[in-house]
Formats: structure tokens, C-alpha cells, sequence
């Protein structure tokens, strides 16, 4: 376990030279190479050990895990021990609900048994979910001091990023960005604030199916709750979406825009518009129910060109 220094300054001078050795020290700064994640994973609210071989085994880089995991993590071990290169990556733990200094204990308890094959995410979760959201930008600023302080290194973590100034820190503070429920577009204008040197690892719905408006109604279905959160909707707006677009149900224009859709190779070539507007990764995120992960990943394994 990880132990910070006890006589380290305390206060606006501790901040001030956390964040310098969090900039300069080897193996910590974000200049520093970061994990090298694939360039597809999968993003749910978690995978069994079993799946974990399988989604390995397809030619998949990592296991993105959703839904505010609490700060033990506990489930990362069983998925790292199941295989030999998987990487596993939460997105994101919740600045609010998971303490800096338990994260960190867990980070240390990983990466020591499964070295450089665990990236912390991290993020500010939404308003509309947590009363003590205030001045989010400063807290999560306060919570990247405190790993610094506790010894994580940037190179492996990555923040929740929407809006051009938590992008902007994720590329001075961390590895980089994850966003989600954005679009191919979006990587364009993310990497040009970013940098050619942060990681660009975006999380994009997925349904498999060649009937347009059967895929529209199951993405509909999934993406309801997100119409509420203002990050989001704040972030569509900015990728030019309008008023009408952004009110329930979600204009055809904006489903389209956030989720791939349509045969595997259809979904495939979408997803590669990710790439080539500058992102390093992305998470597919299977829409649809649980049972569809595999299939689906199985399906698109091929024209994605992953590896088995």
C-alpha cells in the first residue's frame, strides 16, 4: 500500500508541488506514454471472469466498467487474474461517492498484482445525481491533488470529459479523456483541445440491427435517462444539435449521431470514424440488454479487424 510522505507541506504550497511532481516525475506525468488500451473495448456495468477471456479472446483491449463502482474495486482482480493482456479500466469512479485516498489503496493493490493493465477513471458524475455537486471543475482539480499525493500515476488514469475545460485537464492532470454519448464528430473537436499526445478513449452505443427504426427504438430506450443530464444535453449543443433535437424522444438526427447502428459492417465503419478523427480507443457499449454483449462483440470482432 501506497504511503504518502507525512512531512510533505500542507496547504496552497502542497498543491502547488503536488502538481509540479505529478508534471515531471518519471513515470507519472501525463507526457508519459499512457497504457496502450486496443483500439476497441467494451464499456458495461461490468463482465464475469468468463466473459473477460471470451472479450479477450475476440482481439477486445480492454474492459471499461461503469456505474460508480465504490472505491474497493473489488471486482477488477478476478477479471485481470482470468486473463493474460486484457486491460480493465473503470468509467468512471465518482469523485462524490468514492473517497481519493481508498481509490488510491485499491489502485496500488492492483497495479502491484497486475502491473500497467488497470487505468482509473475518473469524473464528476451529474447534478441532477448528487446534492453536494458544487463547483465541480474545483473538486475534481482537489480529488487529481490527492492522487498525486497518494502516488497514482497520471500516465494511468484518464477523467470523464465533456466540455473544453475538463478536456483541456484530462490532458494536463491524466492520460486523457473518456467521454460518452458523443459522436465521431466530437473526436475532431476533443483532439484539437487535447492535444496530439493525450489519450482519446470515448465510449459509443451500439445496437446491431439493419432496421432502422427497430434500432431507434431500442437506443431510445436506453438513452432516455441521459436526456435529463445536462452534461449531456449541454454537449450536444455544442456539436451544433438543436432544441427540438435534444428533447425526448431525440431527433433521428441526434440517435443517429450517438449510436451505431445497422449491420456489423455498418457499425464497424462508424465506429472507425472514431479513429480517424482522432481518437485512440473506444469502448462500444452494447445497447439492447445483456445477453447481446457477446454476440454482438463476437459479430463485429471481424470487420473491426481485431485479432482471435
Amino acid at each position: 500500500m501506497y504511503a504518502p510522505n507525512e512531512n510533505a507541506p500542507r496547504g496552497i504550497g502542497a498543491r502547488d508541488a503536488r502538481v509540479a511532481l505529478a508534471m515531471t516525475a518519471p513515470g507519472t506525468a501525463p507526457s508519459a506514454a499512457p497504457i496502450d488500451l486496443g483500439r476497441f473495448g467494451f464499456f458495461g456495468l461490468g463482465a464475469t471472469p468468463e466473459q473477460a477471456r471470451e472479450i479477450e479472446r475476440l482481439g477486445y483491449g480492454t474492459i471499461w466498467v461503469g456505474g460508480s463502482p465504490p472505491a474497493e474495486l473489488s471486482f477488477v482482480e478476478p477479471l485481470l487474474e482470468s486473463t493474460s493482456t486484457l486491460k480493465v479500466a473503470t468509467g468512471i469512479v465518482n469523485i462524490w461517492t468514492a473517497p481519493a485516498k481508498p481509490v488510491a489503496d485499491s489502485f496500488h493493490r492492483i497495479n502491484t498484482a497486475y502491473p500497467g493493465r488497470f487505468v482509473l477513471g475518473v469524473g464528476v458524475g451529474h447534478p441532477e445525481a448528487h446534492a453536494q455537486y458544487r463547483k465541480p471543475y474545483d473538486a475534481l482539480v482537489s480529488y487529481l491533488d490527492e492522487l498525486d499525493e497518494y502516488g497514482v500515476p497520471a500516465n494511468q488514469r484518464v477523467l470523464a470529459a465533456l466540455g473544453p475545460r475538463v478536456l483541456k485537464l484530462s490532458a494536463e492532470r491524466a492520460a486523457g479523456a473518456h467521454p460518452a454519448n458523443a459522436s465521431p464528430e466530437y473526436a475532431a473537436r476533443a483532439r484539437a483541445i487535447i492535444g496530439p499526445n493525450a489519450l482519446l478513449a470515448p465510449a459509443h452505443n451500439v445496437v446491431l440491427n439493419n432496421n432502422a427504426e427497430e434500432a431507434r427504438a431500442i437506443a431510445r430506450t436506453a438513452l432516455d435517462h441521459y436526456f435529463s443530464l445536462t452534461n449531456y444535453v449541454s454537449n450536444w449543443k455544442r456539436l451544433g444539435f438543436t432544441d427540438a433535437d435534444v428533447t425526448l424522444p431525440g431527433s433521428d438526427k441526434l440517435i443517429d449521431a450517438v449510436v451505431a447502428h445497422g449491420t456489423a459492417d455498418d457499425v464497424a465503419k462508424r465506429l472507425g470514424e472514431y479513429l480517424s478523427g482522432g481518437a485512440n480507443h473506444v469502448a462500444i457499449l452494447v445497447v439492447g440488454g445483456s445477453e447481446k454483449v457477446l454476440p454482438t462483440l463476437s459479430e463485429l470482432a471481424g470487420p473491426l479487424g481485431l485479432s482471435r
